[in-house]
This record gives structure tokens, C-alpha cells and sequence, in this order.
């Protein structure tokens, strides 16, 4: 299973972006999958996160209300739309799937498969 993410980019405080993932080396899109970020001397953290059946979502406090996770199975695409960002969003963004239809999809050990960071800075 290979994840290909992409959108990042330079972008000023109060601004948007739309990150995008495309998934590919699996027969169903429908698994857990959510979005991580890192930013410098930091741990990685959750951002936000997605159910198997896309019934649930997940969101960190310092993002709910402005990012909003969504996903096309048909496409095999997850989305992180990000409004109202902030300097301390700035990071890698990474996003990652599970090998099975796992409850646990907040939990960081819960993902298996990873893509590669796209990273977002957010200028004051």
C-alpha cells in the first residue's frame, strides 16, 4: 500500500489549503485513515482522522472547527481541507492508513501504512 500526499505549500496566517492523498495498492479504500503532522523538535502528532465506514471523525482540539478530514473511497483520495490556519501549523503533514478496520482510529499505532510528509508553513 503506497500513500501519495500533496498541497502543501507556503501560505499566510488566516489563509487555507487542501491537502490531498491518493492511496493506491489495495483493493478497498475503506480502512481508517487520518492525518498526522511534525513540525521541528517535535513529536508527530494527530490532526485528524477518519472511521472505516466514514461515521466518524476524529479532530485534535487546536484544529476542530477549522480542518475538516474527508474521503472518496471511489478515488481512493483522502482530503484535509485546513481554513484559518495558524504559524503554529506549520509542519509536515503526513497521512497514513490502517491494515484493518481497527476501532482505535485516534490512535497513532493503530496505522500501518504511511505517505510521505507535504509540508505547510504558515507566515505571520
Amino acid at each position: 500500500v503506497q500513500l501519495q500526499a500533496s498541497g502543501g505549500g507556503l501560505v499566510q496566517a488566516g489563509g487555507s489549503l487542501r491537502l490531498s492523498c491518493a492511496v493506491s495498492g489495495r483493493t478497498s479504500n475503506r480502512y481508517p485513515t487520518g492525518w498526522f503532522r511534525q513540525a521541528p523538535g517535535k513529536e508527530r502528532e494527530l490532526v485528524a482522522a477518519i472511521t472505516w465506514d466514514s461515521v466518524n471523525t476524529y479532530y485534535a482540539e487546536s484544529v476542530k472547527g477549522r480542518f475538516t478530514i474527508s474521503r472518496d473511497d471511489a478515488e481512493f483520495t483522502l482530503w484535509l481541507q485546513m481554513n484559518t490556519l495558524k504559524p503554529e501549523d506549520s509542519a509536515a503533514y503526513y497521512c497514513a492508513t490502517a491494515r484493518t478496520h481497527t476501532y482505535y482510529y485516534s490512535r497513532m499505532a493503530s496505522y500501518d501504512y504511511w505517505g510521505q510528509g507535504t509540508l505547510v508553513t504558515v507566515s505571520s
